[in-house]
């Protein structure tokens, strides 16, 4: 593959229909540039991908991410046994409280209910979304990379982006993060479109797409580092006099670029401080990704980044994208700085959200920045070896090594780490009543609620929070005491947590005299509590 001429954001590659439907959104008409070859190529990866995220889809909700999935799956259920009231989500840990919680907008889980009315509820149904929503993507993103690097670049960028171990298993995990990033990255293509002509249908395209984004996840805001790069075209870049939204007198181009601020930033604002509201009116007063601001230890930092650029990432990848950040950019290139731009954004965000970023999700907007990188890597290396055989035998040791590291790394994520949760469940949702409320010593996981069906509290809790361990019996008596008197009526210990009733004798010795064994296995240990006489 040969690097191509530079070319518009509205080339696509020839013959394919996503060129057909979207060059009229820029306005202009060009001829293809990239070849054929390479049209393939992206086809190829564009199904490897799909059919690598379709594996295990409809794996139950036991796998690494567990407790995060079984939270989203329990609100797509009790909109699906509520009634579909969208601006009130519930989870079923806050016991005989309505549990009404302040979360992202939920379209996930609503969309889920809804397939739920016709096909029944199954897992494959909400992991199915973020795999659509990163079919539709991978275009876009391939589209962007040609247009910031080449078409070289931009075939090595949809590589590593689509088998990015930490891309792979989000894009087919119950979770707003792939499908909120996807919406992302189609808006910002759609906006770089815009820029050339400010023509109404890539503006409206990409304010949709962004806003959504958003709205589904509010930390895909960083999105907004690139927007405003675009927006004054490019500081530091040759075309920056070509056009720049910012200093552009055009009143008209003005006006459009403050309705796009309203247009992404309105719904969220509006929506959030809904959120915020129900979070402060519902117990248990819970607000999703609370807490997540908050600036850690330098080691807290360094096992992030030493996570995401091994395991997430790939020790190739992340190799490979810190020489493209600094591999030189032909000069007649416009926007070569955007990724830049987003990469500093992340690594603020990563920073100011320390906290937050113990979850790896919160790194997967590092996927298509390194991706970009990556590819332009790749690319500037091929524009350097003028022998093909040994251009074709680096590619070939490039892609098989990345391959094989990937699938070393995701493998571990799909492993059980909650199944003894979901047979505690399952066997709860057969020996208690519907009614019945739940105390689970689950280590905060709430896939014991989700697949018993039934409603109830983590313990230890406070305020419906789980709380950790107990420190001593007298502290797990006086918790499963006060839950049993708000009207508990079961207690499950699963192999997590079996050991409490050997390290906190007198808390089983209370619990012995309390209630009777209704199940018990390896895995897990079901209590009847004795009702509270009043």
């Amino acid at each position: 593959m040969g690097i191509s001429e530079r070319v518009c954001c509205s080339r696509f590659p020839a013959g394919s229909a996503a060129r057909t439907s979207l060059e009229p959104a820029c306005g202009v008409a060009h001829r293809a540039t990239a070849t054929g070859g390479a049209t393939k190529v992206v086809i190829a990866i564009w199904i490897l991908a799909l059919a690598a995220r379709l594996m295990f889809i409809n794996q139950p909700y036991v796998d690494h991410w567990s407790w995060r999935q079984s939270d989203v799956a329990g609100i797509a259920r009790n909109f699906y046994d509520g009634g579909f009231r969208f601006a009130y989500p519930q989870i079923d840990w806050a016991g005989n409280a309505t549990g009404y919680v302040g979360t992202e907008f939920p379209i996930l889980p609503f969309v889920a209910a809804i397939c739920y009315k016709f096909a029944g509820i199954h897992e494959w149904i909400g992991r199915s979304q973020a795999v659509i929503l990163f079919a539709v993507s991978l275009p876009f993103f391939f589209l962007l990379v040609r247009e910031i690097f080449d078409s070289t670049a931009a075939v090595w960028a949809t590589f590593f982006f689509s088998f990015t171990p930490l891309n792979i298993f989000a894009g087919r995990s119950f979770m707003p993060d792939v499908p909120s990033l996807s919406l992302a990255i189609i808006g910002l293509y759609f906006f770089l479109c815009w820029t050339h002509d400010q023509k109404w249908t890539p503006f409206f395209a990409a304010a949709i797409a962004i806003s959504l984004s958003i709205l589904i996840k509010v930390t895909t805001i960083v999105i907004a580092a690139p927007l405003l790069y675009l927006a004054v075209a490019g500081i530091g870049d040759p075309g920056r006099r070509e056009m720049n939204l910012v200093r552009n007198r055009d009143h008209r181009s003005r006006l459009q670029l403050l309705l796009f601020i309203a247009i992404t930033i309105v719904p969220s604002s509006i929506w959030y401080w809904h959120a915020y509201q129900i979070a402060q009116r519902f117990y248990p007063h819970h607000f999703f990704g609370a807490g997540g601001i908050r600036i850690e230890s330098f080691s807290w930092y360094w096992h992030v980044a030493r996570q995401t650029a091994v395991s997430s990432l790939t020790p190739v990848l992340a190799i490979m994208a810190l020489i493209g950040l600094f591999v030189p950019q032909s000069r007649d290139r416009r926007y070569s700085r955007l990724f830049h731009w987003w990469l500093v954004a992340m690594i603020l965000f990563i920073i100011a959200v320390g906290y937050g970023n113990r979850h790896r999700w919160y790194q997967l907007p590092m996927v298509p920045i390194t991706a970009g990188f990556a590819g332009a890597a790749c690319a500037f290396f091929g524009s350097k070896i003028s022998s093909r055989p040994a251009a074709i035998i680096l590619s070939i040791l490039l892609v098989s090594s990345f391959a094989i590291l990937s699938s070393v790394y995701v493998r571990p994520l799909y492993e059980s780490s909650a199944a003894q949760l979901r047979n505690a469940g399952l066997a709860l949702n057969k020996i208690a009543p519907s009614d019945a409320l739940i105390v689970a010593a689950d280590m905060g996981d709430p896939t014991i609620f989700y697949y018993s069906q039934r409603k109830g509290w983590h313990f230890l809790e406070e305020d419906g929070i789980y709380q950790g361990t107990p420190s001593d019996s007298q502290d797990a008596i006086v918790d499963l005491e006060k839950l049993r008197r708000g009207g508990a009526t079961h207690v499950v210990f699963t192999r997590n947590t079996l050991w409490w009733l050997d390290y906190y004798p007198e808390f089983a010795q209370r619990l012995a005299q309390s209630a009777t064994v209704m199940a018990a296995s390896t895995e897990f240990k079901i209590y009847k509590l004795v009702a509270v006489t009043r």
